[in-house]
C-alpha cells in the first residue's frame, strides 16, 4: 500500500473527482517527462466514451470480475451496473476511496503482487487501461499468471490491454529500448513514477509487450491467446486470454 505522500495518482484523481482540474505527469527514468490532460478525464469515462477497443473486449467478460488497477473505478462502474459481481482492486488508498464515493461496492486496497485466492474465485480478471504492464517484467508476468490459475474457474477470461512498445519511430523511444536490452530487460520494461503537487510514487517497472513477446510469456504458463482486439491507428491492442485445455 502507499503512503499519502507516495499516493500521487490517488491524489490526482481525488482532486479531479472534487472538481479541480488537473494533469497527470509520468516520469522515466531516463528522464522523458510525459503530461496527458486527458489522462485524468479518461480515468472517469463513461462507457460511450470509452474506444471502439475497449468497448468490444468488456463484452468478454462473465461471472464474478476482478478489476486489476480499478483507478477511478471506470470498467469496474459500468459492469456493476449490468449486475456483474466485481471486485475492484487498486495499491491507492485514495483511488479505492474514490471508487467508493463513486458507488463501487466491494473494492480492496492491494498490490497486484498480493492478490492471491483468498479473496475468491473469480470468473474474468480485468487488466484494462493498460495494466497487463502491472505485471512488470518478464519473470514476475509468468509468475502472476500462474497465481492468477488458482483464482480463476477453469473458463476463466483475462481481458489484457497493453501496446506494442516497438511501433515507434520517436528516437528517444528506441534509444531507451536498446537502454534496456543493454541491461538485460525486455525493451518495453518501463521504469517510471508518478508525479503529483508534491506526491510521487516510488519508481515502477510497467510492462508493454508485443503480440509476439505475449505469446511467449504466456509459453508455460496456464494461459493462452484467444484472439486480439486492435485499437484503431494505435499501438494499444487487447488480448483475451484463456486456459489451456489439459488432456
Amino acid at each position: 500500500m502507499l503512503t499519502d505522500n507516495q499516493d500521487a495518482y490517488g491524489h490526482l484523481i481525488s482532486d479531479y473527482h472534487n472538481g479541480q482540474e488537473n494533469i497527470e505527469i509520468v516520469e522515466r527514468e531516463d528522464g522523458l517527462i510525459d503530461t496527458n490532460r486527458q489522462g485524468t478525464r479518461n480515468y472517469f469515462a463513461e462507457y460511450e466514451d470509452w474506444a471502439d477497443h475497449q468497448k468490444c473486449a468488456i463484452a468478454y467478460t462473465t461471472g464474478r470480475i476482478l478489476d486489476i488497477g480499478c483507478g477511478a473505478g471506470r470498467h469496474a462502474l459500468y459492469l456493476q451496473e449490468q449486475g456483474f459481481d466485481v471486485l475492484g482492486t487498486d495499491n491507492s488508498p485514495l483511488a479505492i476511496q474514490t471508487c467508493q464515493q463513486r458507488g463501487l461496492k466491494n473494492t480492496i486496497v492491494t498490490s497486484i503482487t498480493q492478490l492471491n485466492s483468498k479473496i475468491g474465485t473469480f470468473d474474468t480478471i480485468l487488466m484494462m487501461g493498460h495494466n497487463f504492464g502491472l505485471v512488470g517484467n518478464y519473470k514476475r508476468a509468468k509468475w502472476l499468471l500462474r497465481r492468477f490459475t488458482a483464482m480463476t474457474t477453469d473458463t476463466a477470461k483475462i481481458i489484457a490491454e497493453t501496446m506494442d512498445p516497438y511501433q515507434t519511430m520517436e528516437p528517444g523511444h528506441l534509444a531507451y529500448h536498446q537502454f534496456n536490452r543493454d541491461r538485460g530487460r525486455m525493451s518495453g520494461q518501463l521504469k517510471l513514477r508518478v508525479r503529483y503537487k508534491q506526491y510521487a510514487t516510488p519508481w515502477f517497472d510497467y510492462l508493454f509487450v508485443s503480440k509476439e513477446e505475449m505469446v511467449d510469456i504466456l509459453d508455460s504458463t496456464p494461459w493462452k491467446v484467444e484472439s486480439y482486439i486492435d485499437s484503431t491507428n494505435t499501438p494499444t491492442y487487447i488480448a483475451i486470454l484463456t486456459k489451456r485445455v489439459c488432456h
